[in-house]
């Protein structure tokens, strides 16, 4: 059986992401702009990867020899070096998550996996560790919106103690499907703590997952 981990989301990931996004949300328009989305400081996501498999490092690019225009450009608005090591491999992405801190919700934006991958807990996996990051965020309750039609999410969230709370007529552009309104209770009170450990300790015996913290990708360890 193939073992995952969770990390945080870096850029090198983006054009991983946009593959699974695009699979994923195909009607989705305009795409997310993930590296846009890092730099946002309410927003938090992370990426499951499957244990013990690294893709190749990305080919070298021809050399860049900057104009005096893109000099002055550079010099007058820096932008932070996110450049990875070229000699190290790209963790292999099976899925990601994110969130937003809006005052005191945690709004969960997407979850999303490989179709390949699916039904192996992944989502799951990545809702649990959404919780945990919206609970270290002192996140009060978490909330989100899920096609009326995805009965499939709607089961999973219902699970892990979500409650529909709305309707929001029209939401989805691609098709003006409904979106509903699911949150969780208060996440600090004894209903929810109690509900979330028992569905922690399902998934971890049916799948067989050692630890729920985010790590370091295994390659990149020192």
């Amino acid at each position: 059986m193939s073992s995952y981990y969770v990390r945080p989301m870096s850029p090198e990931d983006v054009p991983q992401v946009n593959e699974i996004d695009r699979e994923a949300f195909p009607g989705q328009w305009p795409p997310p702009n993930y590296k846009r989305e890092l730099q946002n400081q309410v927003a938090r996501y992370i990426v499951a990867c499957e244990e013990g498999i690294v893709l190749p490092p990305p080919r070298a690019t021809k050399a860049f020899h900057p104009t005096i225009t893109s000099r002055l450009r550079s010099w007058l608005f820096p932008q932070p070096n996110h450049t990875a090591d070229a000699s190290q491999g790209r963790d292999f992405i099976v899925g990601f998550a994110g969130i937003w801190l809006m005052v005191d919700e945690a709004h969960i934006t997407n979850i999303a996996v490989r179709q390949q991958y699916r039904r192996r807990g992944i989502g799951e996996l990545l809702l649990i560790h959404l919780t945990e990051l919206a609970l270290a965020m002192n996140a009060r309750l978490l909330t989100l919106e899920v096609r009326a039609s995805n009965t499939a999410a709607q089961n999973l969230y219902l699970k892990f103690g979500f409650c529909k709370a709305g309707v929001r007529r029209g939401y989805y552009t691609d098709n003006r499907e409904d979106g509903i309104i699911m949150s969780t209770p208060p996440l600090t009170s004894t209903t929810f703590q109690e509900s979330f450990r028992q569905r922690k300790q399902e998934h971890t015996r049916k799948w067989h997952i050692e630890s729920y913290r985010l790590a370091t990708p295994p390659h990149q360890q020192p």
